[in-house]
């Protein structure tokens, strides 16, 4: 799965990981001074722009330049130290997506920048007492269209990359497993593993893999604006005075959500893992009995049937109470921004226009860390995938299988 596509995976992705987080600290305690070394104009704690000048401000202007040194000197020692033949799009193209994948995010905190401005212009303009020229309300129309056409731009091209991304993905593993297809075409369900599975790993990576790049660089972008918007909220609900209370707030609902949501959902790989298996077992049976009429008997049938019955009954009853939880903490997550905010709302703390941002921001930012909670299910379906071809992996090394699988093989499909 990994080793066809990326070079010496456990070392290369704990490299990734360092290599990001040394970078995330340099930049973030070293970064502006470095910049002004180098002759940049930043300045902390810039008014932001409104428009399309938020992507060339000299902060974003060094940005783009310590963000293609590091990435090509991760390349470069990478291209060196472990040459692959897929490395050009499993190392420059993962860049490409963490680069067009930032900023994408960026650009929704432009508009949320834009927010403040339009929010509370309307509010001026709905006071009769107040005069908003509407060329002004025009303008801002405006400046969020180009922002607007900026994120579609960007998202087109990030998505038609990511599916051709993906379908190299999908192609190194093809050849893999079919470079082994003497020692593995004996395997029970081989054919499976190598069509159907790299198909549905490659279409739930396509999906999830930007998702959660998504989040991180959300949160990445997002926290920071967060931070500042504290200075406008004073207190919580129940709670009281706390420093940054939007942070705190937003880390401890997802952490909440994500908690109940995994032990609310913790039987859920292992019946979708199974329920593959026993699909695998009933239609093999069946393709066999095309063939030999000594195969597919009635009572054969009815017992591997009955284990696919059995199966999706159990995956019924679990689903039911894990959609329960699940969707009382989205109705739930749906006011509880409204909630924390209603003390600050009720003193007048801030303006309609800041309120917008503030609600945008919290939103972006209990999304990211929310990320297990909305892909749960998808994450379920990958787990399954992931554990049927690391199954097969096993059985082309010749190692030993998993307990499940060792089942499956001993009874011919029938549940013991």
């Amino acid at each position: 799965m990994l080793g066809s596509f990326f070079p010496r995976p456990a070392l290369f992705f704990l490299s990734a990981i360092i290599w990001t987080a040394l970078l995330v600290v340099f930049w973030y305690g070293y970064g502006t001074q470095l910049g002004q070394i180098f002759g940049f104009d930043i300045i902390e704690d810039r008014e932001a722009v409104i428009g399309l000048g938020f992507f060339v401000t000299p902060e974003f202007q060094w940005f783009y330049i310590f963000y293609f040194i590091a990435n090509a000197l991760f390349a470069g020692f990478w291209f060196i130290w472990s040459p692959h033949s897929w490395q050009l799009w499993s190392i420059v193209g993962s860049q490409l997506i963490l680069f067009s994948t930032y900023f994408s995010v960026q650009v929704s905190v432009a508009l949320n920048y834009w927010r403040r401005p339009f929010f509370d212009n309307i509010i001026a303009a709905l006071d009769p007492e107040k005069n908003v020229p509407a060329s002004e309300l025009m303008a801002l129309l405006v400046i969020f269209a180009q922002i607007a056409l900026l994120w579609m731009v960007i998202y087109v091209a990030t998505r038609f990359f990511v599916s051709h991304y993906i379908f190299r993905w999908r192609t190194a593993m093809n050849n893999y497993y079919f470079g082994q297809w003497s020692r593995v075409r004996h395997i029970e369900g081989a054919s499976q593993r190598i069509q159907e599975d790299t198909m549905r790993f490659a279409g739930i990576m396509e999906s999830l893999g930007v998702s959660i790049v998504d989040s991180i660089m959300t949160l990445f972008a997002f926290l920071p604006l967060l931070l500042s918007l504290s200075s406008y909220v004073s207190e919580l609900p129940i709670i009281g005075v706390i420093p940054y209370p939007l942070m705190f707030a937003a880390i401890f609902w997802s952490l909440f959500g994500t908690i109940l949501l995994a032990v609310v959902g913790i039987k859920l790989p292992g019946l979708e893992f199974r329920n593959q298996r026993v699909e695998a077992a009933f239609r093999k049976e069946l393709v066999y009995g095309e063939d030999d009429e000594t195969r597919a008997t009635p009572p054969t049938i009815k017992e591997l049937f009955s284990n696919v019955r059995r199966n999706y009954f159990r995956l019924y009853f679990h689903y039911m109470y894990f959609n329960v939880f699940r969707g009382l903490y989205i109705q739930a997550d749906n006011i509880f921004a409204y909630f924390i905010l209603i003390p600050s709302i009720a003193v007048g703390a801030f303006t309609y226009g800041v309120m917008q941002q503030i609600l945008t921001a919290f939103t972006q930012v209990s999304s990211s860390f929310q990320y297990l909670v909305n892909s749960w299910t998808t994450i379920i379906e990958l787990l399954s995938i992931f554990k049927r071809l690391q199954a097969f992996e096993r059985a082309i090394l010749g190692q030993s299988l998993p307990n499940i699988d060792e089942d499956f093989i001993q009874t011919g499909g029938l549940e013991k």
